[in-house]
Parts: structure tokens; sequence; C-alpha cells
């Protein structure tokens, strides 16, 4: 495994916080803090149109390895994954149309036309009218590119069901197939420029954290702490940032919050957060002691799921490990320490354009982690109605094993 610096996430900094409220008050607090590394100036990566090219290039030969005739995608990540644009779903059909052998296209309708072809390499745009059907012009495209119907069209997984009626109504005797064997096998195993994207989410997420960290105060709600994580992303250019914010009994819910409660000194504070990069992911979860006491118990609890994510880290290698091998050698680590019922989630999912995608490290995948696949790794123990631990990091596969893309905190 690559180490990277590791720094601590409770007891290393004693601060002074002032928030204003919302009705104009102010609260103050101290609370043990973590560092982190300063914020990263940086120029927001981009990918260059022989990217877009290239990904195509990738699908076609897997369409013709099945013998599949075209992929259709609407708006969405994998949408965005061939054309570097999500112009949003609405009632109005956008589709992407790429056959196995020829030109790509893309129908929307007429008004849109413009807007689309800003935003992507692929010269074809084909519009539709808005009282004429957009599968009309579906089935011309399709046909200009498969004269000798009918075929195979891949349809990407989350289309909605009434786009399949209308694409099925329209092209007749075409069979469809599920496109998640040519998208999910293309987006799983990152390249460098995605993997880049993904680093400066990470560093963006990170620096946000330790900002809202450092805002914490007695009186604060779950709310206002979110409110604040969420500025912070935005001030540093994340994407669509915010994330969960969980005070004491409320961070054994490993979905919960933020709800109302209120920070009192000596409790435990759980943010579980993520932002964008243009459209790529991180998801990072920090869990610290806010106050001067440390509790044992937390201290213990923390060391054991820094233990479980140590050796899940260690473990993994590449082409060999099976996700549901990275699951088991954290989860064991959890049950020998006594808390193995309240490891309750799987180990960790894969990130990309969604924030869970594939590989999902759960018992019963024996998909093996493979260079270039970036997933979280994020045990936890939840103790209801007491508090609850979870250390979330992003990891990249390499072919010398695990690399942690985030800075872990230490153990306590």
């Amino acid at each position: 495994m690559q180490r990277r610096e590791f720094l601590t996430v409770a007891g290393a900094a004693i601060l002074t916080a002032t928030e204003r409220r919302n009705d104009g008050t102010e609260w103050r607090g101290r609370s043990v803090l973590p560092s982190f590394r300063p914020s990263i100036a940086a120029q927001e990566p981009s990918l260059s149109p022989e990217v877009f090219s290239r990904r195509m290039a990738r699908a076609q030969a897997e369409l013709k390895t099945r013998k599949w005739d075209l992929l259709i995608a609407t708006p969405g990540t994998t949408y965005r994954y061939f054309t570097g644009y999500n112009p949003g779903r609405s009632e109005r059909l956008i589709a992407l149309i790429l056959p196995a052998i020829g030109d790509a296209a893309i129908v929307c309708p007429s008004f849109e036309v413009e807007r689309i072809r800003r935003h992507t390499a692929i010269p074809e745009v084909a519009g539709w009218e808005e009282q004429s059907s957009p599968y009309r012009v579906v089935q011309r495209v399709v046909s200009a590119r498969k004269p000798r119907a009918p075929g195979t069209i891949a349809l990407e997984s989350s289309t909605a069901f009434d786009t399949y009626l209308g694409l099925k109504d329209a092209l007749g005797t075409w069979k469809f197939a599920d496109a998640a064997p040519v998208t999910e096998r293309l987006r799983i195993v990152k390249f460098p420029e995605e993997i880049q994207l993904i680093r400066r989410a990470i560093a963006i997420t990170e620096d946000a954290i330790a900002a809202t960290f450092a805002q914490l105060a007695v009186g604060a709600s779950e709310h206002d702490v979110a409110g604040v994580l969420e500025r912070e992303m935005e001030r540093r250019g994340g994407e669509a940032g915010g994330g969960l914010v969980q005070f004491g009994p409320s961070s054994a819910l490993p979905h919960g919050g933020p709800a109302g409660a209120t920070l009192e000194r000596d409790t435990v504070v759980l943010i579980d957060c993520g932002c964008r990069v243009a459209g790529y992911t991180s998801d990072i979860t920090r869990t610290i002691w806010f106050g001067d006491h440390l509790s044992e118990e937390f201290r213990q609890v923390f060391n054991l799921v820094h233990d479980a994510q140590t050796a899940a880290m260690q473990f993994g290698r590449p082409l060999r490990t099976q996700c549901q091998e990275m699951d088991r050698a954290a989860r064991k680590v959890i049950a020998d320490g006594g808390h193995g019922s309240e490891f309750t989630h799987r180990l960790g999912h894969g990130i990309g354009l969604d924030g869970h995608e594939p590989p999902y490290l759960v018992e019963g995948n024996e998909v093996r982690l493979e260079p270039g696949m970036v997933f979280t790794l994020e045990p936890g123990i939840y103790q209801t109605g007491k508090f609850g631990v979870r250390i979330e990091d992003d990891c990249l596969m390499t072919e010398n094993g695990v690399e942690v893309l985030s800075h872990r905190p230490s153990k306590l």
C-alpha cells in the first residue's frame, strides 16, 4: 500500500470559533479540532474532446463484441460520460444515439439544438418540433445508422420507463438490452484525467470539512453546521457540495440528520460529505470529539474502526482481491473487537460521476479490484442511543495496491 501523510482527527488543536445565526445572534465555543492541510488554489482541470472520442470508440468496441447495434442514453451520468455535458431530464426527450459502426448523434427539442451543440463535440444534433413526436426523429436517426432493421439496442439502465415505451413503440421489432455490461465496464476503471478530477474534489471536501470543524460551537444545530459546510464547499469551487451533519446519538444513524439537535460540549460530531468537480465526486466521513475531555469509550471505538479500515487497505491487491474479501477483512476486525453486530452496512462503494457506483465492496460481490478503480473504505460502529463512528476515505487501486487519495486521520 502506498502511504500518504496521515493527519489527526482529534486532539490536534483547540480553537475558538464564532458563527452568526439567522436571527443575527452569535454562538461561540471551544472544540478539539483536527489538523488538515491548507487550501489548494488550483485551476480546475478540464477534459479534452479526445477523451470523449476515446470513450465512444471503446463503447463501440464493446457493442461489437456483444453483437449489439446501438446504444441509447438519455441525460444523466452515462450521457455525460460520453458527451461531457448533462442537460438534465424533463418531459422533453433528449437522447444520445451511438451506433456500433458510424457516427453518434443526439436527438433533442429544436429549441435546444444550439445549447446542446455548444456543450458537445458530437456534430450531428437532430431537433424535433414541439407539436411532433420525438420518437419519429429517433426512428429516422436509427434507420440511417442501421438500414436493415431490426437489431439490438443497448438502453442505458436508468432510462425512464415512459421513454422506453416510446422507443419500443417507434422502433417496432427492435430488441432492447440493458446497457449496463457496456457502460459499467467502461466507467468502473478510471483514466488519469478522471482521477485528477476526483483528487480535486477530495481536496475541496477536506478543506471544507476543516473549515466547518473550525466553526463548531455550543448551541449550533445540525442544520446550522450543514449550512456552513455547504458554503465552505461552494467557496472553494465544489459543485453540489454538502452532506450529513450528526451530533451525539444522531451519529449512530448511518444516514441520519441533519435535524434540529443543538451541539453540546463533550459529544461526538460526524460529518459525511462530498462535492463534484466537472461532475466527478468525492465522499469523505470524519468523526471527531467536540470538547475538552475525550471519552475513553469513544477513543476505543474510533481506534477499532481505524484498525478495520487499515486491515482492508493492507489486504487489497490488484486483480486478486475480491470486493467481498475487502469487506470481510474490515468486518473481522470489528467483530473480533466485540462490535460485529454494530457494523451495519457494506464496507464501501465506487465513486466517479455517481457518488455511489460499482464496484460495491460487499459480501457476495466477487468482482476483483483492478488498477484504476476508485472506491470508498468506510467501516463504522453504531451504538444506538449513544454515538456512532465512521471513518470514510477515498481510495485508488494501483498496480502496487491501495493508494489513499484522501488524508486519513490518525488513531487517537
